[in-house]
């Protein structure tokens, strides 16, 4: 018997660790979302949806119009809400919320908040399920790309009810009892100007309806079952005899009622709700499972795939597919329902680095869509947008759409129309926009001068041309695959070092400069803001992507340019906030990394790391990749270290956990580090794989020994794009022991124009 019993467990441990484990399940929704506004940990909520789907659901524990709807520490829900927001900074745009409620009708959003615990809360990317202890009521969501299931598990209870909330600022509900339906819109968005936007609703319950009312802004409307108001709602009640559930689907649509109950039919229709959930959960699986890790601790496994679930979002589909199976979509940029595909909720100024070139390596697919989406902006509105929110949004600075648009194409993307595209990126490049952050700014001082000035009350007109300098290289680039002449484009190429004109020799940093062309003073280096966007020039000065070697040379060669480097993180962490009168949260969080005045929490200085293998110490890069990857991100609630800013902080991790990162975009080249796993596959879509193995990886051996790519010796600090899709297989051989050798020649250093 003992001898049966023991075989009985080591069969069931077989077939236990033999099953395939769900990756979805290593997810962690959570991860970032114990911040505020003082001190972002990541300032993520919990979006429940598909990858790039038009709508996210998240719990809400924050005031409706508040950008932190969901915080870790809240005791609270308020309702469940349907959101577009790509950043607590930019808000929302087109959300509603649901929300149940037992006894007393209570609709305005204290009162109807419950008591919650994270001990009874389950947050999947599939799905999301909290015990509400005040009703006690169970709610699960389970979402497709544009319609939601909802299941509320009620007692029992002649007094169950469920609020509607279709926000204030413009809104309208309607209650159909006969067909146990409720039909809405929402005017509410946070950025930009639209005459015509709604966000379409209809949701669908499976019960009649037993009591029904509606009200607006906060008062009860009495036997009136259609509102149009500045706030409106309706509660919609079941006298349930037992313990049981209540279902709710729902979807929406951005160009009509109609449209809404097609995605409805489309996405749900007859389904129950675990099959919704199962094919919400299979989508996931197969979308994260085109990269496979192992070797690695649990920790970092979870953080590798909270890391990757979060860079698969943003933008989302702004399209949709009506009655006769044709693409369709409501346009921000001039209100007309067109045809094609159109995405929104990004900022390049963020993505541009490592999101959009992680997609055109793992998904280039999807890019393709963005890039269609990105002709028809320009089509409809004149511009490319640099923040779409759900339109042209004024915020940040750059012009680097024209990084999204040229790396896509040089990575190989086709089947769109990049001829609009190159017309788009020359426009851009060479006006300003309808607003500050469409275009370029001072591009008249730009394109005369070769920088935009300080003294001409331009802000930030340091970064301004530093960013300029580098889109005018992707243009170039852009210019060279597609054919085109010389006389078309050697004026970007001249322009791509418009970068010398903002470093000074006399602290060996990069610094504004007057009209005149004499150098601002006085000159703080760690002065945050003025002259750059948020960050000093200590973080801005490595902004010259396209010409690394360039720079050190301006420096005085690769081992002044190794010292400044090394500087960085040997700098103590003080500060000026005297441009923004306050400590902003990303100084806050610079300064309490305890890593100098390396800010990994924002985006300006998250490439200069790699920067090492410009100078011929790629250890270096190797030593500082694992630190902050070690202590930096972790599949917590206070997992990352500063914004995520869709997708572009994650991307830097999953890239680095790879063991390599896109330091110039709009080259066919991957800036090496060091894998952080023992193994690990990228399945391409083209049907290859890409093998990366480094078996001695540990916590101690970080550091890479030697490099064999598909079996033969490498010595290069750089990996191409192209020679990777063909398939690959990177051995690794890692070691305790920096090698100071390996990498040290330059014939080895990655890509630098000024080497051309």
């Amino acid at each position: 018997m003992k001898f049966l019993f023991s075989g009985l467990l080591i069969l069931l441990n077989i077939f236990t660790f033999g099953q395939k484990i769900s990756l979805a399940d290593y997810v962690n929704p959570l991860m970032g979302t114990q911040s505020k506004p003082s001190l972002s940990n990541g300032n993520t909520y919990p979006a429940i949806g598909l990858p790039w789907g038009m709508n996210l659901w998240t719990p809400q524990t924050g005031k409706m119009g508040d950008g932190w709807a969901y915080t870790y520490d809240a005791d609270k829900i308020k309702g469940f809400k349907q959101t577009h927001q790509p950043s607590p900074w930019m808000n929302d745009y087109g959300a509603f919320a649901i929300m149940p409620g037992v006894g007393k009708l209570k609709f305005k959003e204290e009162e109807r908040a419950s008591w919650f615990s994270h001990k009874a809360e389950i947050a999947k990317p599939y799905s999301y399920s909290v015990y509400l202890a005040d009703i006690n009521v169970t709610t699960e969501l389970t979402p497709t790309e544009r319609a939601a299931f909802f299941k509320f598990d009620f007692p029992k209870t002649d007094s169950a009810y469920i609020v509607i909330d279709a926000l204030n600022k413009g809104s309208y509900i309607k209650i159909l009892p006969k067909e146990r339906k409720i039909l809405g819109y929402t005017t509410k968005y946070s950025r930009g100007k639209y005459d015509n936007f709604k966000n379409y609703f209809v949701i669908q319950f499976d019960k009649d309806f037993d009591l029904t009312t509606t009200w607006k802004d906060s008062v009860f409307v009495k036997n009136q079952l259609e509102i149009t108001s500045d706030h409106a709602g309706a509660i919609v009640g079941f006298k349930l005899k037992n313990k049981e559930s209540v279902y709710a689907r729902t979807a929406s649509s951005f160009i009509s009622f109609e449209q809404a109950e097609l995605n409805l039919k489309r996405e749900i229709g007859g389904k129950n709700f675990e099959q919704v959930k199962t094919e919400a959960k299979n989508i996931w699986n197969k979308t994260l499972g085109k990269i496979e890790v192992k070797g690695g601790t649990d920790q970092q496994i979870r953080t590798f795939y909270s890391s990757l679930y979060r860079t698969l979002f943003f933008p989302q589909k702004l399209y949709e597919i009506d009655a006769q199976n044709k693409v369709k979509h409501w346009s921000p940029y001039n209100g007309k329902i067109l045809d094609g595909k159109m995405f929104a909720g990004t900022g390049f100024w963020d993505t541009f680095r490592a999101l959009y070139p992680f997609l055109n390596l793992v998904y280039p697919s999807m890019n393709v869509e963005m890039q269609e989406g990105l002709a028809n902006t320009f089509k409809e509105g004149g511009f490319l947008p640099e923040w779409s929110s759900p339109g042209y949004s004024d915020i940040m600075i750059g012009n680097n759409s024209a990084s999204v648009v040229a790396d896509a194409y040089i990575k190989g993307l086709r089947g769109y129309d990049v001829e609009t595209l190159w017309q788009a990126v020359k426009h851009g490049a060479n006006n300003e926009g309808p607003i500050d952050a469409v275009g370029r700014r001072g591009v008249e001082y730009y394109n005369t001068l070769g920088y935009v000035p300080y003294d001409v009350k331009i802000n930030e007109n340091a970064a301004r041309t530093l960013e300029y300098a580098y889109d005018d290289f992707a243009i170039y680039q852009l210019g060279k695959a597609l054919g085109k002449p010389a006389s078309e484009i050697d004026i970007y190429k001249k322009r791509a070092y418009n970068y010398k004109n903002m470093f000074d020799p006399s602290t060996g940093l990069m610094r504004g400069k007057n009209k005149n062309g004499k150098f601002h003073s006085p000159f703080n280096p760690f002065k945050w803001g003025d002259a750059f966007t948020e960050g000093n020039s200590w973080h801005y000065t490595w902004s010259v992507f396209q010409d690394i070697d360039g720079l050190a040379k301006l420096m005085g060669g690769q081992k002044n340019f190794e010292a400044k480097l090394d500087e960085v993180f040997s700098l103590p962490p003080v500060f000026d906030d005297s441009y923004y009168g306050s400590v902003i949260h990303e100084i806050r969080e610079m300064q309490i990394m305890n890593m100098g005045q390396y800010a990994h929490g924002n985006q300006p200085i998250q490439h200069m790391i790699y920067l090492y293998n410009y100078a011929g110490a790629p250890y270096k890069t190797q030593y500082w990749a694992r630190q902050v990857m070690d202590k930096l991100y972790y599949a917590t609630p206070d997992g990352y270290c500063g914004d995520e800013d869709n997708g572009q902080t994650s991307a830097w991790y999953v890239f680095s956990a790879l063991g390599f990162y896109p330091v110039t975009p709009a080259t066919d080249q991957y800036v090496l580090g060091a894998p952080l796993f023992k193994e690990a596959v990228i399945h391409l879509e083209n049907g290859k794989k890409i093998e990366i193995k480094a078996p001695e990886n540990s916590a101690e051996n970080l550091y890479v020994k030697s490099l064999n790519v598909n079996l033969r010796f490498y010595s290069k600090n750089w990996l191409s794009h192209k020679e990777l899709m063909n398939g690959a297989i990177l051995d690794f051989q890692m070691d305790n022991k920096p090698n100071k050798e390996r990498g040290s020649q330059e014939k080895d250093f990655p890509y630098s124009m000024s080497k051309e």
